[in-house]
């Protein structure tokens, strides 16, 4: 059984960082990508960024790129997601998601995902 729990969300000012951390126990298959999605007031969930756990390959979301990093490692089974120059657009909940069978046409796709964390709030406001 898959579990997955993330953690290191709170409240910060505009500008400020985060580190969210996403710990995955009962993963059996290597071909997945590991990632992070988000729920912002008001809209749909969102691909934010997502890497491939055995080749290390990292996609983002545009409005992301330059800001989040994510990396993983391998041997806690753990991926990180830092998180730089936060804006306010960026409040959302923030969920760690599994894909088993990932393949780079789908790789962005929420529904694709078949486990999921219970999410962890980032907020980000004067």
């Amino acid at each position: 059984q898959v579990q997955l729990g993330e953690s290191g969300g709170g409240l910060v000012q505009p500008g400020g960082s985060l580190r969210l951390s996403c710990a995955a126990s009962g993963i059996t298959v290597s071909n997945y990508a590991m990632g992070w999605f988000r729920q912002g007031p008001g809209k749909e969930r969102e691909f934010v960024a997502v890497i491939r756990w055995n080749g290390g390959h990292t996609y983002y979301r545009e409005s992301v790129k330059g800001r989040f990093t994510i990396s993983r490692d391998r041997a806690k089974n753990t991926v990180f997601l830092q998180m730089n120059g936060l804006k306010p657009e960026d409040t959302a909940v923030y969920y760690c998601a599994v894909d088993p069978g990932a393949i780079l046409s789908t790789i962005r796709d929420p529904n694709q995902y078949e486990y999921w964390g219970q999410g962890t709030q980032v907020t980000v406001s004067s």
